[in-house]
């Protein structure tokens, strides 16, 4: 028997009410008791309250999520600070396992080992020839590309990894996950999901390059001080000032202070790009005025290029991240999961609610549900895993 998946949604401003309905509407389009549930919600609700009216519904099934920065259910699109979304979800093929591990900050890379450990154990019955993870992550706390390379630690290139970093309507103060009526900081929550056929998941961005490859000569975690020999934001800036074309790509008034349509790509070994996001110009006493700031880990030694990209050419991703996702063997899938970036919306300005009409129409009958997040997480192999400005997706 096939996944089935029930979405709901509510824009009530009563925290209770909200859970409530969300989670009565998802819980009403199952054939069956849910196996998985999952939240997204806006921070300002009382978070305990929404969980519990969230529980009082599914029937304390398992429960992860996060804070989000907007958030999308079927073709439907929820702005930051509006409301709550809930996907609940029958077994069908698949065995859950969840798990939540505190001390991002302190021990990103550990979190991840024992995250993927703790999560893998709690499946009930045998693990399966197949899994992957689906990640929800406290956006604000540190490395996550630290937490992916813990987790590849322990799960080795076999299980792909899938999921966002929590947002906080744009507040950028403190992000939270959930693990079935607990709210956590500084933690990372996840899903194992053994199956007995192959997932796949799928990363898709609208950027492409400009200009030439440029070298990272020192950097700090994502702090970059040179490239090229060169301090680091004057590198940047005179990449941007090579590009002719640049003059042709309007900037949108972005609540992030970053360099919105022109991010870093991390060139990989087989030709794509890891998409970091910049900013130049932070007031914090341990970056130099010449320091350029990634929004993630930027290693030294790394080749990048500064990137171009429009509204135009990110929503045409979502049309093939959907197909990509649905490339796959073993039995129809019942939902698609897919994180998209915060920023996404600032880029989009009006045509916001367009990124999750485009990705249902691409994904036809199949629900759709995903997360506005402040990064994803895509890692197919090796341990590279944490982009921005990308969606990601599996379908289950």
């Amino acid at each position: 028997m096939g996944l089935a998946a029930g979405i709901g949604s509510s824009r009530a401003g009563d925290a209770a009410r909200a859970g409530a309905e969300a989670a009565g509407q998802a819980v009403a389009r199952l054939p069956g008791r849910p196996a998985l549930v999952v939240v997204y919600a806006t921070v300002r609700y009382d978070l305990p309250r929404l969980l519990a009216a969230v529980r009082e519904r599914t029937g304390g099934a398992p429960l992860i999520g996060a804070t989000s920065d907007g958030a999308f259910a079927g073709g439907a699109h929820l702005p930051p600070g509006s409301g709550v979304a809930v996907l609940a979800l029958t077994a069908g093929p698949y065995r859950f396992g969840t798990a939540a591990v505190t001390g991002i900050a302190g021990d990103p890379d550990g979190t991840g080992r024992s995250l993927a450990r703790a999560a893998r154990a709690a499946v009930d019955g045998p693990p399966g020839p197949c899994a992957a993870l689906l990640l929800l992550t406290d956006g604000l706390a540190g490395d996550q590309q630290g937490v992916v390379h813990g987790l590849h630690r322990v799960t080795g290139a076999a299980v792909p990894v899938v999921g966002g970093s929590a947002g906080d309507d744009r507040r950028m103060v403190r992000t939270l996950v959930f693990h079935d009526d607990r709210v956590l900081a500084d933690a990372a929550v996840a899903a194992w999901i053994a199956s007995d056929h192959p997932l796949r998941v799928v990363a898709t961005h609208g950027w492409t390059a400009a200009g030439v490859p440029l070298l990272v000569t020192r950097s700090a975690g994502a702090i970059v001080s040179e490239i090229g020999g060169r301090p680091a934001a004057r590198a940047y800036a005179e990449a941007l000032l090579a590009d002719p074309d640049a003059h042709l790509e309007p900037v949108p008034a972005a609540r992030f202070p970053l360099r919105a349509l022109r991010p870093l790509g991390l060139l990989q070994p087989d030709g794509s790009f890891v998409i970091r996001s910049v900013q130049t110009s932070v007031e914090r006493p341990e970056i130099a005025e010449d320091d350029l700031i990634a929004f993630g880990h930027v290693p030294a030694g790394a080749a990048v290029q500064v990137m171009r990209g429009s509204s135009d050419t990110l929503l045409a991703a979502a049309d093939r991240l959907a197909a990509a996702a649905l490339e796959r063997s073993g039995p129809p899938p019942g939902v698609l999961l897919a994180f998209s970036c915060a920023l996404h919306q600032d880029i989009h300005a009006q045509r916001a609610g367009e990124e999750a009409q485009r990705l249902q129409r691409a994904a036809g009958d199949l629900p759709t549900f995903g997360l506005h997040s402040y990064g994803e997480f895509a890692r197919t192999v090796g341990g590279q895993g944490f982009h921005n400005a990308t969606m990601t997706a599996m379908a289950l």
